[in-house]
């Protein structure tokens, strides 16, 4: 049976005995009997089970409790059975007084065998809440008794045993705990039993002075649980480790509750002369002074014993820190030696006897080196010559470590501290320490020791029996003398001896090898030379070869070869050049690469070449794939196009990846710009192939790769370091065509590149320096004609140039960060000039003005802020502002995004999706999209009178729209017949030159009060 349920079957016993206790009043005295009684088995059966080292306190405390419990019967008989009433003083009380010196020596030994009784400080800690719970019990219990003159002075003697006695357990629980080291659950079950007896005895006396004691109260409970504790305590499979010494105690300062339990105690005197003095009399002042003076001393003594604790531990340190100085400065094993005794001595106690003993036996020389540990050990268990010297000391402290000597054999070090147990206590830390300096020492004499003798032959010839490079002495004919072992690992042979040097490697590199022995033999000795080798297996090597001649060594008398197997480091160098020079996305060449082969045609192999053309390439619109679809998507496309250019290319010519989105092609043996061009149409015909992408989810995706090109060519009296340049400007010459074509390079195309440089630099200026316009193109109802809104439109009105469209600034604004400036000026400029309108024609029909805002002005911090402050100063209701923005904000960084829209929408500002169609989102996104309006780009209204696909479509478009409850306004009006067509599928605005042209806010004001406008609502 495990002990945990011997225990659980023995609490379950006890609680049925206390239930009949209570429940059969008649039979009180037999099952009181039996409570005790089994106790006391349950603690002889733990002894029996457990059986600890010293089994004396467990059988004082069995005796406890049958002493206990033959007073309480016999009290019983003499009440019971002989009709005494409260017969007292009796026979019974001898017993009872017996429990108390039995159980304070049962825990004195406790104290005694852990070794832990010479610990003056935790005596000390004991002492004090001993002497103020000594003091209330003078007051509550023993001076009430001294004092009533009714009793006898043998009733007075035993009165005030009985609290007498308690105090001394008290102190010897108090002593138990307040000890270092380890406390088992035993420890504590018995403090809790003597705290359950303490506090019964004390309740009993009181209602003994007061007359109300009764048998069979609860106060019965306190001796019950005194009992059950003691028992369960025995049986708990740690009680053995009461009576064996603690290894773990070591010196403890007073933590926090040990301080606040004395602090408590040495108030005791004052609140109890307090309470006194305010009850008109202090009846225990001498008591009360006696015991407050014993707790002052006791408490002096303690703070006592806390400096010189800390002034021995600063001593200890600083012979520990003085100790290692030496030990580094030492140059032999005795030195170290010496040292350790020396420090030993100072941090000793000097009136306390010590041992300390070093001996050493021979150690496995497969045995790791270095230090072992330390530990606590019982003098019986040494040695018999060491024990010896360690005669009159119980136990000792020992450390241990395996190192090397002088015959360089392996040694098990052995040291062996012997002293009092309270010294071997507190020096536990501090010999641990110094031991491992020691051994640190010993270690560093013996490696250095090995360093000097690696010098002499013998540990030369180990060297090289171990060396992983090969070893090779080569007579005068070129023939192996001597390979070290190594060579069976590095070639796959043994038998080198006897065969030539040149049997190792390749015949392509024999007349190298041949000319570097001979450049040695020479005197004209050469670093390391690469060759190629063969192993037995026919593997080919990479070698390096170091030779030195050594032919007028006497011990030698040829030439030393050392040759080192470099394959996998050539293979690196050769993997790190390659990803130094080609793209590791797509594989292709970088640009790293390119330029080092631009670098490298010269006019004259340029000449050579006929022409040397460089293809420029970047790709339509990617940032789109990466937004809407992401980057995962975004790699697979640019690998695929990488792939597509390099077939299109061919072996010949140089297909690269110079960043991003961009690749460029050199080609070095081309016909001329014809030959280029040709390659160039090829190059956009494969790339504008659709390409099938995975999503990773199961989707499947088909996006465009449609690319621009450009093209630059250098003949035989050009100049080669431009091309790339070159290439680059006519590539975005192909963006400004309409994209998806190639473009040659012309030199006029260079001065269209520095304009758009001087433009970018000057767009920080235009904004602050007033040089930006808006015009305002009107929204129609299709159906009515009526003007219901107004579209801002930026215009540049630069200083030299004039008046510049979007279509010249707007992605050099992007590029160069102003279209942030730019569109706070467009917003706060429309929303002042729509509040002017307003406040000098309110009953204009002018509903709202739509405003654009670019990805990049709507993800800037604050921009809804923004908004509310210049809707705030304009004065500007929130529902006449429409917010244009296009498809891949609304799908890239979605979340973020969706809750500022939603955000504005809240607050009353509509939402617009420009050029709705043109990005990668499916229709079905559109009901979670947080908009209001959906803009037709131009493109499908320009073609929907003579496609059914792109009449489809819209049509499509626009019954979703009314589907999901959003406005739909179709921009590129041109024709009267696009108008009767979108009025026909339901579209309820437009906006168009068949309208008005973009117009400043002084013509549109004038064109909204003509009869051209009425015209128009007229012809709906």
């Amino acid at each position: 049976m495990s002990a945990a349920r011997l225990q659980l079957r023995f609490g379950a016993w006890i609680v049925a005995l206390t239930a009949v206790f209570y429940l059969f009043p008649a039979i009180s005295m037999y099952s009181w009997a039996a409570i005790g009684l089994s106790a006391a088995v349950a603690v002889l059966v733990g002894v029996r089970r457990h059986r600890p080292a010293n089994p004396a306190p467990w059988y004082l405390l069995a005796a406890v409790l049958v002493s206990f419990t033959a007073g309480d019967t016999t009290y019983n008989i003499l009440t019971d059975f002989l009709g005494r009433t409260d017969p007292f003083p009796s026979l019974g009380d001898v017993f009872y007084l017996l429990v108390y010196p039995m159980l304070a020596i049962a825990l004195a030994a406790f104290i005694r065998y852990s070794g832990r009784s010479d610990d003056r400080g935790a005596l000390l800690d004991a002492l004090v809440p001993t002497a103020g719970l000594g003091l209330l019990s003078w007051i509550l219990l023993i001076s009430p008794y001294v004092r009533d003159d009714a009793l006898s002075l043998l009733e007075k003697l035993t009165s005030i045993a009985y609290p007498l006695g308690d105090v001394l357990a008290l102190a010897m629980v108090a002593r138990l705990l307040t000890a270092g080291g380890r406390r088992p659950v035993p420890v504590r079950i018995l403090a809790a039993g003597v705290a359950c007896l303490l506090l019964t005895d004390v309740v009993y006396g009181l209602r003994q002075l007061d007359g109300s004691w009764v048998v069979g109260g609860p106060v019965d409970l306190g001796w019950v649980a005194f009992y059950a504790a003691i028992a369960l305590a025995a049986l708990h499979p740690s009680m053995s480790q009461l009576t064996e010494p603690d290894e773990t105690a070591v010196y403890e300062t007073p933590g926090g509750r040990r301080i606040v339990a004395m602090s408590v105690a040495v108030l005791i005197a004052p609140v109890a002369l307090l309470i006194e003095f305010a009850r008109g009399a202090v009846t225990d002042a001498p008591m009360i002074a006696v015991a407050s003076a014993t707790m002052f001393l006791l408490v002096m003594a303690r703070v006592a014993g806390l400096l010189r604790h800390q002034r021995d531990t600063a001593a200890r340190e600083r012979t520990l820190r003085i100790a290692g100085a030496e030990l580094v400065a030492v140059g032999s094993e005795a030195e170290v030696l010496t040292a350790v005794r020396t420090a030993m001595a100072h941090m000793a106690p000097r009136v306390e006897p010590y041992r300390l003993h070093f001996y050493s036996t021979p150690a496995a020389q497969d045995t790791p080196v270095g230090f072992i540990g330390t530990g606590r050990v019982a003098v019986a268990e040494l040695p018999a010559d060491v024990a010896v010297m360690m005669t009159g000391f119980p136990s000792a402290l020992y450390a241990e470590a395996i190192g090397g000597s002088a015959d360089g054999t392996l040694r098990h070090n052995r040291a062996v501290f012997a002293a009092s147990e309270q010294v071997l206590q507190t020096l536990s830390a501090p010999f641990a320490a110094l031991m491992a300096q020691g051994t640190m020492a010993i270690e560093r004499i013996m490696l250095t020791q090995q360093v000097h003798r690696r010098g002499n032959e013998d540990y030369f010839r180990a060297l090289i029996q171990n060396a992983s490079d090969v070893i090779l002495i080569v007579d005068a004919d070129d023939a192996i003398r001597y390979a070290s072992p190594s060579a069976l690992a590095v070639f796959g042979r043994d038998d080198l001896a006897g065969t030539t040097v040149y049997e190792l490697i390749t015949s392509i590199d024999h007349t190298g090898l041949r000319h570097f022995l001979g450049e040695v033999r020479a005197g004209r000795g050469r670093d390391a030379v690469d060759l190629s080798a063969i192993s037995a297996a026919g593997t080919l090597l990479q070698v390096e070869c170091v030779c030195r001649d050594l032919r007028d060594e006497p011990a030698v008398s040829a030439l030393v070869m050392t040759i080192r197997d470099v394959t996998e480091r050539r293979q690196l160098q050769d993997d790190i050049a390659h990803q130094a020079f080609h793209d590791t996305l797509t594989g292709l060449a970088n640009r790293a690469l390119l330029q080092n082969r631009l670098a490298q045609m010269t006019p004259f192999t340029a000449a050579a070449h006929g022409s040397v053309s460089v293809l420029f390439i970047d790709l339509d619109d990617f940032k789109e794939i990466n937004d809407t679809l992401g980057h995962e998507i975004g790699d697979q496309v640019l690998i695929t196009v990488g792939h597509r250019i390099a077939g299109v290319a061919g072996a010949l010519n140089l297909a690269a990846r110079t960043g991003g989105d961009e690749f460029a092609v050199l080609i070095e043996h081309d016909g001329g710009i014809a030959e280029a061009g040709r390659i160039a149409s090829r190059i956009i015909g494969a790339l504008g192939a659709p390409i099938e992408v995975s999503d990773g989810a199961g989707g499947v995706h088909l996006v465009s790769g449609a690319a621009s090109v450009g093209v630059a060519t250098a003949s035989a009296h050009g100049d080669v370091s431009d091309l790339l340049r070159h290439a680059d400007v006519a590539m975005y010459a192909a963006k400004a065509e309409g994209k998806n074509n190639w473009q040659p390079y012309r030199d006029e195309l260079h001065d269209a590149a520095v304009r758009r440089l001087e433009l970018r630099s000057a767009l920080t200026e235009a904004v602050p320096g007033g040089q930006m316009r808006l015009r305002y193109q009107p929204i129609v109802d299709l159906s009515s004609g009526d003007t219901v809104g107004v579209e801002a439109l930026v215009r540049w009105q630069h200083p030299v140039l004039g008046l510049l469209g979007p279509q010249e600034f707007i992605e050099l604004c992007e590029q160069n960060g102003a279209i942030v400036a730019v569109g706070g000026w467009v917003l706060r400029e429309a929303l002042r000039t729509f509040a002017s309108w307003s406040a000098a024609s309110p009953d204009s029909p002018l509903q709202y003005v739509s405003v654009n805002v670019s990805a990049r002005q709507f993800r800037t911090p604050g921009f809804v802020d923004q908004v509310r402050a210049v809707l705030a100063e304009t004065g500007t209701p929130p529902g006449a502002l429409l917010l244009e923005i296009t498809e891949s904000l609304v799908l890239h960084d979605a979340e973020q995004v969706w809750r500022d829209l939603r955000e504005l929408r809240a607050w009353g500002v509509r939402i617009a999706i420009d050029d709705f169609g043109t990005g990668y989102s499916s229709l079905s996104y559109l009901s979670q999209m947080p908009v209001d309006v959906l803009k037709i780009d131009k493109s499908f209204i320009d073609d929907i009178l003579h496609s059914r696909q792109q009449l489809a479509l819209v049509e499509t478009i626009i019954s979703l729209a009314a589907i999901l409850d959003l406005k739909v306004v179709a921009e590129g009006i041109e024709l009267a017949e696009h108008r009767a067509a979108l009025i026909a599928m339901g579209c309820p605005y437009g906006q168009g030159y068949l309208f008005a042209k973009p117009l400043t806010s002084e013509d549109l004001h004038t064109w909204l009060h003509t009869p051209a406008a009425a015209a128009i609502s007229d012809a709906g």
